[in-house]
């Protein structure tokens, strides 16, 4: 169905027909696409109300599963992994059959948009094309995507989901004494209202025990300790997590979770605005010493699998044109409640993608730009997955990558 002869191929999402890079091996690897325009200043920071109406919403990306489905003739499968507060349907799509297992999620911020639009296109090449690029990473890689994995948030275009304290007491009587959890949001943030409809910062109720239950002494807990899975994203996705391991009896190779950063970073050296930051999990080295709060992990912290991979999707990236960087990773960071970290203190090399700009600072602009970052960034990790060089990558080359400029306290917020 679909070729390499232009580089791009079209798919239609709600009845628009938009342009998918693939392919990118088989493409010349320098120049930025010259469809799309590179990011320009001025920027800004101050939260304001954007269009964002070229970006797939949650009936758009469930019409478009199941178009999928139907033209892929099976090969990607999708199914009901949970289910949100207000009752919308988490989804897990599957493509591939390969004995290497690369899980991705999308919109755990509902206002981090560019990753489920990367995914869908992403699953539609991997579905649909009879190439054999594509033949060869669904023999060897298993692609489990989650897009919108925060679809509550996703439609409300906020950060956090819409659920309150008192219906977390309600599905979990055991907290009902307790003040709400520290990632709790109930006030404004990034402009948004939460004192009405409040809700939780998703990317941080994960806890490395994944068979953890909440218990009453560990709340409201702190940014460096794990979280709890009070949230039905968190446990969603936990169930992904779980249910693949289970059927093959080890953890997943790969998880790489999309988000948004601020909109004015800037490449370090260079001072170009940004495109993607890339990152591998803030959990200290010297918390992994015997006796220190990870020592148990040790032996299954996948720090420089982790940091192979973050190399893998900042060079498919740049190679393509791209901005990249290091997304800003103090010594002392400390996120165990993040999915990627309890992810990597279970054993999975994880990968976070920071694309520049949220919704309420660049709305839908340079859309189309990001999407293809985030696409060339994941099919170099595939390829590199798929035929064993991501192996062969320095991890300590990580260290020498571009960092960002006057970014730091920035991604401390919004991460």
């Amino acid at each position: 169905m679909n070729t390499f002869d232009s580089g791009e191929f079209t798919m239609s999402v709600s009845g628009r027909l938009v342009p998918v890079m693939v392919g990118l091996a088989m493409l010349p690897l320098v120049s930025t696409p010259a469809a799309v325009a590179a990011p320009v200043a001025p920027c800004s920071e101050e939260p304001r109300e954007l269009p964002i109406t070229e970006f797939t919403d949650y009936r758009e990306m469930v019409r478009e599963l199941g178009r999928l489905e139907r033209v892929s003739k099976g090969r990607v499968a999708v199914k009901e992994v949970g289910r949100s507060n207000r009752g919308r349907v988490i989804h897990q799509a599957t493509v591939g059959t390969g004995p290497k297992v690369f899980v991705v999620s999308s919109e755990i911020h509902g206002n981090e948009k560019t990753g489920t639009d990367a995914l869908l296109r992403i699953l539609d090449y991997l579905g649909t094309s009879e190439s054999r690029d594509a033949e060869r990473l669904r023999k060897t890689i298993t692609f489990v995507a989650v897009p919108k994995l925060n679809p509550d948030g996703a439609e409300l275009d906020r950060r956090g989901n819409d659920l309150s304290w008192a219906e977390v007491q309600q599905k979990f009587p055991q907290l009902k004494d307790r003040p709400p959890a520290w990632n709790y949001l109930s006030d404004v943030l990034q402009g948004d209202d939460y004192r009405k409809r409040p809700g939780f910062d998703v990317n941080r109720d994960f806890n490395p025990d994944l068979n953890y239950v909440p218990r009453a002494e560990d709340f409201p807990g702190a940014p460096d300790q794990p979280g709890w899975f009070i949230t039905p994203e968190a446990r969603a996705l936990r169930s992904v997590y779980v249910e693949l391991t289970r059927q093959r009896g080890k953890v997943p190779d790969v998880y790489v979770d999309l988000h948004h950063q601020g909109a004015c970073v800037r490449q370090e050296g260079s001072n170009r605005l940004l495109d993607v930051g890339i990152d591998y999990p803030p959990l200290p080295d010297k918390f992994f010493e015997p006796g220190q709060k990870y020592a148990k992990y040790r032996d299954v912290y996948t720090k420089d699998e982790s940091r192979q991979l973050a190399i893998s999707g900042f060079n498919g990236m740049t190679s393509r044109g791209f901005v990249g960087a290091r997304y800003p990773h103090a010594a002392d960071r400390d996120l165990p409640g993040q999915a990627r970290c309890s992810f990597a203190l279970n054993g999975t090399g994880t990968v976070l993608f920071e694309v520049r700009g949220q919704t309420q600072t660049l709305g839908q602009e340079h859309r189309e730009r990001f999407t293809r970052a985030v696409m060339a960034g994941l099919y170099n990790m595939l390829r590199d997955v798929s035929t064993g060089a991501v192996g062969y990558i320095d991890p300590e080359a990580f260290d020498l990558l571009p960092g960002t400029a006057d970014s730091a306290a920035l991604a401390r917020v919004l991460e």
